[in-house]
């Protein structure tokens, strides 16, 4: 009787570490909303800034009622984890099974640099690694997730936009004054005094972390607007873009003109974005980041002139094509 019990506890003990490794792990998408950094504002800390509990709870608060119902209807569960206590300087997303996971630390929230619109963009940048579509991350085990510029990217397209919908984020904290070179640019963009107005907030917000950035890097260098970032990727990056290009992300982000309702494709990096295939000239991905697919340029060829098209060598007209001058957005 007693090796009858031994062995029926051991069958339960195996069936039980059995159910556990079978269990799906968390994947953290790495290294976070910034790279990785040692510092760290507790509760309380002198000289801290940055939000209150009440203003970071706000955001949360507007975050989970847009999103909880968007998550669901993809059969999934929003968990904004609100680690207010925790003194970070950072965030991270995660998937679990059907669980879309943000940590949102206070660290973060308290650092002099951010506003609530900023707090909002960083929310923004992990809600659209679940919800980002393409391109995907090819690496770190988290093949799910939007990559690091796209994220940036449709953050302002999408998600800012929705969040500054309504009157609930309409006294949100931000600068106090817009950028005259953002502020040009969405009259140039868009038509309408209440578009440009969403533009003009959802580039701007791009400024308060660009000011974190360049606190936890010590960089002296200023980053502007109107200064672009001159690099042209041979391949797609999934890391962090350096802090010129993120600003130039968000603001080609806020450019883009297509609906913030309009999906985007996991697959497909056309649909609900604004390309030069589909005859954009603002509002693209800066190349400092992003690889355009060789279909882009082919589509551009298609669309030619016929009598230009068969004046232009084949591959003299391909290389133009890629000319970095052609790709780059404002």
């Amino acid at each position: 009787m007693l090796t009858r019990r031994l062995m029926s506890v051991s069958c339960v003990a195996a069936l039980c570490v059995l159910f556990l490794s079978a269990r799906p792990a968390p994947v953290t998408v790495c290294p976070g909303f910034l790279p990785e950094n040692d510092l760290k504002i507790p509760v309380g800390m002198k000289m801290a800034g940055g939000l209150t509990r009440a203003q970071y709870d706000e955001v949360m608060d507007r975050l989970e009622e847009i999103y909880k119902p968007v998550v669901a209807a993809k059969g999934g569960v929003l968990q904004v984890n609100r680690m207010w206590e925790d003194s970070t300087v950072n965030s991270s997303a995660q998937r679990k099974g059907n669980k879309y996971i943000l940590n949102m630390y206070g660290g973060l929230a308290r650092h002099s640099a951010v506003t609530q619109d900023g707090e909002t963009l960083v929310a923004c940048h992990e809600m659209a690694h679940h919800l980002g579509g393409a391109p995907k991350l090819s690496s770190w085990g988290a093949t799910w997730a939007t990559n690091e510029g796209q994220a940036d990217y449709a953050a302002n397209l999408k998600c800012m936009r929705l969040m500054f919908s309504g009157s609930k984020s309409a006294h949100f904290s931000r600068a106090e004054a817009p950028d005259p070179v953002a502020q040009k640019a969405c009259k140039q963009a868009f038509r309408g005094a209440k578009d440009q107005a969403m533009c003009l907030r959802v580039a701007t917000a791009g400024l308060s972390v660009a000011a974190l950035f360049k606190a936890l890097t010590n960089d002296p260098k200023e980053y502007r607007f109107d200064t672009p970032d001159p690099t042209v990727v041979k391949e797609t990056s999934d890391t962090h873009p350096k802090t010129q290009c993120r600003l130039d992300t968000y603001l080609q982000g806020a450019l883009c003109t297509k609906s913030a309702t309009e999906g985007l494709s996991d697959s497909d990096v056309n649909p609900g974005t604004c390309t030069r295939s589909q005859g954009y000239e603002a509002g693209l991905r800066p190349l400092c980041w992003y690889k355009p697919p060789e279909s882009e340029a082919l589509q551009l060829i298609s669309r030619a002139q016929p009598k230009v098209r068969q004046s232009l060598d084949k591959d003299a007209a391909l290389s133009a094509l890629g000319n970095s001058a052609l790709w780059q957005g404002l």
